[in-house]
């Protein structure tokens, strides 16, 4: 049984979405909070193993609860609100789901029946995240500590010093994605051939999901994917994913490519971050022989070191706006000049099994 807080500032709305959850045998709603004050000292009080949250409150609206959340106590958050909110660049993506309202035009069990799928289909990272689940902390969170945090650029952790490809260097893919993107790199995988070069994948997701999500991919792909960890020689036909609280770069030992943790600060709001993952490979193996892929995700982490990847010759591609969930990260990257190909989700693993043999440039 998984235990839920439901927050929204309308009374009615609290009691349709409690109802809805109680219907789902797997799920229990234990308690219910109008603002994110209230739902704060409710989190602390019940530590339950998922919030819904809206966007539309008073006091603190939910895009900057759910950033501060994700900052001070990481769990999975669901965000069920407007669908305007999607669109929404400052959404700080450590939501694993979004479930839209419903429109004047639908019916409640449509909704209910939205609210069943998509909780269900969180099922196996909320296990993962009930076994993981971090001690409850005594101290009190002040207020003070909620405000937005500062936004920190990849100088701060990783300094920008492109390395210049040789001739005949290996090759390496490097996906980031976000809001949508458990879904979407499940459908890329679906479709890979297991002769490709090292794939790292930059992944927002909180804490005790990762290993989970890349047990998924693995079981779901003929590459060997991995939750990444320190020291990890990079292999053809092997998938790196970044652990859900740590950035995934790489270094070079001798003539192999390793992985390297780094536990630092978030950027752009976010560790793992799209930027520092990029900017590593950037600074390494160099542009000539990396592919940089954009997918689905709100705000703009990764555009800045994808736009130095290819200025130093990467292939770069983004997905297109039709088969993005959120149109924010390869939007952005793309407004920056840092993608060649636009292209739609369906193609994605197509381009990639192209490059590696040399199609796509």
């Amino acid at each position: 049984m998984y235990t839920v807080l439901v927050i929204d500032d309308s009374p009615s709305m609290r009691r349709i979405i409690k109802d809805m959850i109680n219907s789902i045998d797997e799920f229990e709603v234990i308690a219910d909070a109008y603002d994110a004050y209230d739902a704060r000292e409710k989190i602390k009080e019940y530590e339950p193993d998922l919030v819904t949250i809206d966007i539309n409150m008073p006091k603190m609206n939910g895009v900057t609860f759910l950033r501060n959340l994700m900052r001070l106590h990481p769990m999975p958050a669901v965000v069920i609100s407007g669908e305007s909110v999607r669109g929404n660049d400052i959404f700080d993506d450590g939501a694993v789901g979004f479930i839209p309202k419903p429109d004047s035009g639908e019916s409640m069990a449509a909704f209910a029946k939205r609210i069943k799928e998509s909780l269900l289909n969180l099922t196996f990272l909320l296990k993962r995240y009930t076994l993981k689940k971090p001690t409850p902390k005594k101290k009190v969170i002040s207020k003070k500590h909620m405000d937005v945090e500062r936004k920190i650029h990849p100088d701060e952790v990783i300094r920008s010093t492109p390395a210049r490809s040789s001739f005949g260097a290996k090759k390496l893919i490097a996906i980031g994605s976000s809001t949508g993107g458990v879904e979407s790199l499940l459908k890329v995988f679906k479709s890979l051939t297991n002769n490709l070069p090292p794939i790292l994948i930059t992944q927002h997701i909180p804490y005790g999901f990762s290993k989970s999500f890349a047990d998924r991919l693995n079981d779901n792909s003929c590459l060997t994917v991995h939750e990444a960890t320190d020291g990890m020689i990079l292999e053809e036909g092997h998938a790196y994913l970044s652990p859900g609280n740590m950035h995934l770069t790489i270094e070079k030992v001798g003539s192999v490519y390793k992985t390297k943790l780094l536990d630092t600060v978030k950027v752009s709001h976010h560790r793992p971050s799209v930027d520092v993952m990029f900017r590593s490979i950037n600074n390494v193996v160099g542009g000539g022989s990396t592919m940089a892929i954009m997918m689905t995700g709100m705000g703009d982490d990764g555009s800045i070191a994808m736009k130095e990847l290819y200025d130093n010759g990467a292939y770069t591609i983004a997905q297109n706006e039709e088969s993005c969930v959120v149109f924010g990260m390869p939007a952005k990257a793309i407004q920056k000049g840092a993608v060649k190909d636009i292209v739609h989700l369906n193609e994605i693993s197509q381009y990639i099994i192209d490059f590696s043999s040399g199609k796509k440039r």
